[in-house]
Parts: structure tokens; sequence; C-alpha cells
């Protein structure tokens, strides 16, 4: 069993900086990647950013050169700054972690966590 936690959300005004965190635990191995989702009402889930094991990131253009994702493999922690926030940036961010499980042969587990909101004021 895995999961992940999400934290570091809130209300900020336009053209102000959060850093989000997430933090796996479980049965983990190591991870295969990580990533950051976000869902404002009324739109779909969309792809953030994402990281793999060995450092290679995905940023979406939307936030890309504003939005920087890392890794802690030690801690199993994967993070999002964020900086320069807009208004079309509020949304409920989700933490989604892939990983190899401790236990069983080739066996990968998933994770979504609960979400951590992020407004953003003009």
């Amino acid at each position: 069993q895995v999961q992940v936690v999400e934290s570091g959300g809130g209300l900020v005004h336009a053209g102000s900086s959060l850093r989000l965190s997430c933090a796996a635990s479980g049965s983990i191995f190591n991870i295969n990647h990580m990533g950051w989702y976000r869902q404002a009402p009324g739109k779909e889930r969309e792809l953030v950013a994402g990281i793999s094991n060995d450092g290679i990131t995905n940023v979406a253009d939307s936030v890309k050169g504003r939005f920087t994702i890392s890794m802690d493999n030690a801690k199993n922690t994967v993070y999002l700054l964020m900086d320069g926030l807009k208004p079309e940036d509020s949304a409920v961010y989700y933490c989604y972690g892939n990983f190899n499980s401790a236990s069983g042969t080739f066996r990968t587990l998933e994770a979504w966590g609960q979400g951590t909101l992020v407004t953003v004021s003009p």
C-alpha cells in the first residue's frame, strides 16, 4: 500500500509564489515518476509537471518558465515551486506517484493525493 500527501496550498495575490510538497509513503522500493496535476471548476484535470526517477521533467506550456518541479529521492518527496502566480493558476493541485513496490517482482503501485487548493487573487 502506498499513499501521497500534498501540502503547501493557500490563498495568494497574483505575482506571488508558493511551494507545494508531496510526500510518498508505504511499501516503496523506489520512484518511477511523480507529478503534479491540477483541476479547476468545470475543467478537466491537466498535467502541470512531471519528473522521472532519472530527473527528466515535463512541464506544461501554460506554466513553463514559472513553475519548477523537483524531487528528493531520499525523502520520496516531489516539489512544485510556483513563481509568478496568475489567477488562471487557481485550482486544486493533485500529486500523482508511480512506484516500484518493495514487495513482489516487477510490481508497480500508483497513488493520487487528496489535493491542495491554490487560489490566486487578482
